[in-house]
């Protein structure tokens, strides 16, 4: 099980907010607005810390602007170069200089500042470009910016869950999948796979933006020989690339799962699932890269099967301690999907949708067993699990391939929770407490997921899980 312990100063963030084009139909005479904002805690001392924010713009050409945003911990701007800044208690207004003015359609502008801080210093949830939310996409306007500086989210069918995530403030910090791309804009590598003939490995990418992975490319060269998964990339620009914990991977005692054990079709195109067995997880430390540490809220899911589990510790997905040690109570904030009862008193056999919240697998507010909680033995299973670090956590899950979220627990954290203390890490496959001198125990079955800084309201939980619905696995 995953566990962590808090630190005091984070010396770098960054926020990345990203997405797809909105779906609709553009009027010949509308302007089109679209923005992508890169937020970075450059470096951090008691009480202070500095920040650089990138601003491009993916619409029509702008001659003046000025980006808004809301700090969530009340900090402060005390000095600010590239822009002018007002600031009315925690809502922030930079406005262009002479100077940098225009921003040409894909050009980027840029500023810092140097600010200050109390407790925490989360980045803000979003950000406004003249009144239009930055999603990572464009939107079209026929009467200039919306007054309230909202942007319709996109449907399910017409972008990736973190375009949806982003849309309701809780951008993507890292999105990883072997299956499909998670942003409706996103046409990169989603996974490398390594070939036992002779140790080449290959990158395979989605087909096109938005789309399914190239299963052919990994066939042709995984052809005559065996093929493993050494690398999950993270879609969300953060870097939070995920590699297998073993030698010549995160380090550690594990190895890499197979890259052919287990296809599917997603849509009408054929992909395949990361098959892990005990033995073979997956790491990264991201405390330094936009994963959420100490209190500050996230949230996370995953689409995984009910088919393939075990009882062993832990098949998670999420939050963990860079230590890779179980270091207490509040240390991990990961969901679990298996059929481990930690604390006894189950009903029914599973497999669950849990919490790993290190120091036990909580089906809901307590040790004792949560009477709400139910079995997902589909053969695809969304799970779904937020925490707003200092009092409420909720836990859901699905059928992936039809149907509505199931609300298993919405309430308190269990006692001794409050606050959180993550670390940052993520892991995928094993507890927190894997797999630096030890191995992995658990089985699963991982097709996608993503975490998020914030809390991600229910809609959006319920705008996800209908695009995965609309996804098409089967």
């Amino acid at each position: 099980m995953p566990r962590s312990r808090r630190w005091a100063l984070i010396p770098a963030t960054a926020l990345l907010l990203t997405g797809a084009a909105v779906a609709g139909a553009q009027l010949a005479s509308a302007a089109t607005t679209g923005c992508r904002v890169t937020y970075t805690v450059t470096n951090s001392w008691p009480g202070g810390f500095g920040a650089a924010v990138d601003v491009t713009n993916l619409g029509d050409p702008v001659n003046g602007w000025h980006l808004t945003w809301t700090f969530a911990a009340g900090q402060g701007i005390t000095q600010l170069w590239n822009g002018t800044a007002a600031q009315s208690g925690t809502a922030v207004t930079v406005t262009n200089v002479s100077y940098n003015a225009a921003i040409a359609t894909g050009a980027t502008v840029s500023f810092g500042f140097n600010g200050s801080y109390t407790a925490t210093n989360p980045a803000p949830a979003s950000f406004a470009l003249n009144g239009v939310t930055c999603i990572g996409g464009t939107t079209p306007t026929s009467g200039g910016p919306s007054p309230t500086g909202s942007t319709t989210p996109p449907p399910p069918g017409a972008s990736g869950p973190c375009d949806l995530y982003a849309a309701g403030g809780t951008p993507c910090i890292a999105a990883h999948s072997t299956v499909r791309a998670l942003y409706g804009s996103y046409g990169g590598n989603l996974y490398q796979v390594r070939r036992s003939s002779d140790n080449a490995t290959r990158n395979i990418a989605a087909l096109a933006p938005g789309g399914v992975a190239n299963a052919a490319t990994q066939d042709a060269f995984c052809a005559g020989t065996s093929c493993v998964v050494t690398i999950l990339f993270d879609q969300s620009g953060h870097g939070n690339d995920l590699a297998y914990q073993g030698p010549g991977g995160a380090g550690g005692a594990d190895t890499p799962a197979s890259a052919t054990r287990e296809s599917l079709t997603v849509g009408s195109a054929k992909a395949y699932s990361l098959y892990i067995n005990a033995g073979n997880s997956y790491w990264r430390n991201g405390a330094a890269t936009g994963v959420p540490t100490g209190s500050a809220p996230e949230g996370m899911y995953m689409v995984t099967s009910g088919t393939h589990v075990n009882s062993g510790c832990c098949f998670d997905y999420g939050n963990s301690e860079t230590t890779r040690r179980a270091d207490g109570a509040g240390a991990m904030d990961a969901i679990y999907f298996g059929t481990s009862c930690w604390f006894g008193g189950c009903s029914g056999s599973g497999p669950w949708v849990q919490a790993d919240l290190e120091y036990g697998l909580y089906p809901g507010g307590s040790s004792s067993w949560n009477p709400n909680q139910r079995a997902f033995a589909n053969r695809y299973v969304t799970a779904m699990l937020k925490n707003n670090g200092t009092s409420r956590f909720a836990i859901k899950g699905s059928n992936a391939q039809a149907g509505s979220l199931t609300t298993l627990w919405d309430g308190a954290l269990p006692r001794g929770y409050s606050p959180m203390r993550k670390q940052g890490a993520i892991v995928l496959g094993s507890g927190g407490d894997c797999c630096a001198t030890n191995t992995n125990q658990s089985a699963g079955t991982f097709y996608e997921g993503a975490m998020v800084s914030g809390y991600p309201s229910d809609a959006t939980d319920n705008a996800v899980q209908a695009n995965i619905v609309a996804a098409g696995y089967r």
